[in-house]
């Protein structure tokens, strides 16, 4: 009887398949281009986007999105309204207290970007006054907050798009964000012909982190190992390298040391 009842319950691979997949709530703020973001129907779109679809299908793992605020992924995450944060978080030695992140997906420096007709250095004397735009919430937020908050203007926004509008616009003196999306969501393109990078690339762990993740619940150490397995799968067996050359003419995974 128990092997005819096995039998039966597993009739068909499909069958086992339904059976055994997890659904998982993947939560983004979808205005991080090219990253993550939604295209003219809708639809969410970028680099991270086709990153979760191909660790889902890795993991055997049915994913939909969640769209949320950025400063209110962790909160939300926490409160069991999504399952998974995938909007390019870094690790950090504060989110790690509260969530807990797989191994990075990648990772790249942070950087200022000004007019190109700016003559500022970015120092505590070249940034006093001045007004720099972040997005809100963000460890780019925290590190010029940090670093510059007593001297310089802090306007913050929601989406780092409104950040790129108020450059080009002149209401903003100069903005700090990840390097790779700077350029390509903003000085690769005609809006940003006039603006370039300034200062030194900032590296620093303690705010810039070891790598961009998704970030789970502390708990959830069984879908993060899912998770950490299908990166690792996906790496290997060129997935990866296939979506990224769809995206950027270098190594956005970074190095592994």
């Amino acid at each position: 009887m128990k092997k005819i009842a096995l039998g039966f319950a597993c009739a068909t691979a499909l069958l086992c398949s339904a059976v055994q997949a997890k659904e998982v709530r993947l939560a983004s703020d979808f205005t991080y281009p090219p990253f993550n973001y939604k295209n003219s129907e809708g639809t969410p779109v970028g680099f991270d986007i086709e990153i979760a679809d191909a660790l889902c299908k890795q993991a055997s793992l049915e994913c939909t999105w969640v769209a949320q605020s950025w400063d209110s992924l962790i909160p939300s995450l926490l409160a069991r309204k999504s399952d998974v944060i995938m909007a390019s978080m870094r690790i950090t030695e504060e989110r790690k207290r509260k969530v807990l992140f797989t191994n990075k997906y990648y990772q790249t420096p942070a950087v200022f970007v000004a007019s190109k007709n700016a003559s500022f250095e970015i120092d505590k004397s070249g940034l006093d006054g001045k007004t720099i735009g972040v997005q809100q919430g963000t460890i780019h937020d925290r590190y010029v907050t940090d670093k510059f908050g007593k001297v310089a203007n802090i306007k913050r926004y929601t989406g780092q798009d409104e950040v790129y509008l108020d450059l080009q616009n002149g209401r903003l003196d100069a903005t700090f964000g990840n390097s790779d999306q700077l350029s390509l969501a903003f000085l690769d393109k005609k809006e940003g012909a006039g603006f370039e990078f300034k200062g030194k690339a900032v590296t620093d762990k303690a705010y810039i982190g070891e790598g961009t993740a998704l970030a789970l619940r502390l708990q959830d150490k069984k879908l993060a190992k899912q998770f950490n397995q299908a990166i690792e799968e996906i790496r290997a067996n060129g997935t990866y390298d296939k979506i990224a050359a769809k995206y950027f003419t270098f190594d956005i995974y970074g190095s592994d040391l």
